[in-house]
């Protein structure tokens, strides 16, 4: 079995879409919860290639950066593709992910009381690209890219998660990503980690907003 191991913070944040992608791989992991204290002394961020978390241990590599850590367990579980395309695609549709992310992030802690109704109200915007191009596959009845789940599906659905806690109906106007979210986190292995204590008690943001 592999050796992984997540250094994060206590928290979702950007730990877990990977999260979600071990246990729906029925891959076992541990976690080294870096508390802000032990952070704020320096050596842990010292160790980080870029002096942020999260970090990712697979045996005797240890990696930085979510999308890069996504991407490592996705080529070696099976997750980026089976046809010459697709792995460009699902890159594609994984940089959109990132780029609501960042926004997400920045209304989470820089702009919370002051932009909530301005966000939620631009927040079609952004969805409707995820619709449209998961309408192409397949008339949206599958995954974002190809016959298989990818790295970039539970990169999105973890975010749409979020978000469906920030606006409990911001999926109302878009069936196919409603539909899409409820099919992934119906699989039996993403649906046990997502009733599980160590999710459920796992804050989503580490300021306490969401």
């Amino acid at each position: 079995m592999p050796e992984y191991t997540i250094i994060y913070f206590n928290v979702r944040g950007r730990c877990e879409a990977m999260r979600m992608l071990l246990a729906d791989q029925g891959v076992e992991w541990k976690e080294d919860v870096i508390s802000v204290e032990a952070w704020g002394q320096g050596n842990q961020k010292a160790k980080a290639v870029f002096g942020q978390l999260p970090g990712f241990k697979d045996g005797d590599i240890v990696l930085y950066q979510s999308n890069a850590i996504l991407r490592h367990l996705a080529r070696k579980h099976g997750l980026y593709g089976k046809q010459p395309n697709d792995a460009s695609l699902i890159d594609m549709m994984n940089d959109g992910v990132e780029d609501l992310r960042l926004k997400y992030i920045r209304l989470i802690y820089q702009n919370y009381e002051e932009g909530k109704g301005t966000y939620i109200k631009n927040l079609p915007d952004e969805l409707k690209h995820f619709e449209r191009f998961l309408s192409e596959n397949n008339g949206g009845k599958g995954f974002l890219v190809g016959e298989e789940i990818s790295f970039a599906d539970y990169n999105l659905v973890d975010l749409l998660l979020n978000h469906l806690v920030l606006a409990p109906e911001c999926l109302a106007d878009f069936p196919l990503l409603s539909a899409y979210v409820e099919r992934v986190t119906s699989r039996p292995k993403i649906q046990a980690f997502l009733s599980s204590d160590a999710h459920k008690k796992r804050p989503i943001n580490g300021n306490g907003k969401q």
